[in-house]
């Protein structure tokens, strides 16, 4: 997996993040991983079609999920991952994918993303991705997996 790809989704993840809930998040090591999607997360995947092909997969612990659609409507609590609640984390995974591609468009790489498709529960299969860890302060902790 080449840095070039990797790059723009972790400016893109800080940059997105810092402007929709008022956070700076720390980025933990860069690393490839197997990844088995169990049911403790939300699991949003996007597509990436063109140059450079594969998935986006972002993993949210349930929590962290409803810190990060709070924080998005302004601090209102939510506790319940319901329609708004996945409509915002999917939204959030769009605004990240949809700049990156941006960036890889102006450096050279032609991409497209699919419509973000929310997976609660389990998936199964292993599978090798380039793995992104943020924390957000007092919100938690996530992952964006990087599948091309």
């Amino acid at each position: 997996m080449q840095a070039a790809y990797i790059n723009p989704f972790l400016a893109s993840s800080v940059m997105v993040i810092e402007q929709l809930i008022n956070v700076k998040p720390t980025v933990g090591e860069l690393k490839i991983l197997d990844v088995s999607m169990g049911g403790d997360h939300i699991w949003l995947k996007i597509g990436l079609i063109g140059q450079m092909k594969g998935d986006i997969i972002f993993g949210f612990p349930e929590q962290v999920a409803l810190k990060i659609v709070s924080g998005m409507m302004g601090g209102f609590q939510v506790t319940q991952f319901d329609e708004l609640s996945q409509s915002a984390i999917g939204e959030l995974g769009n605004m990240i994918s949809g700049n990156a591609s941006t960036m890889l468009y102006n450096e050279g790489i032609e991409i497209d993303i699919t419509p973000p498709n929310l997976i609660q529960g389990e998936m199964t299969g292993v599978k090798k991705a380039f793995s992104i860890p943020l924390n957000l302060p007092d919100i938690g902790g996530f992952h964006i997996y990087v599948m091309a």
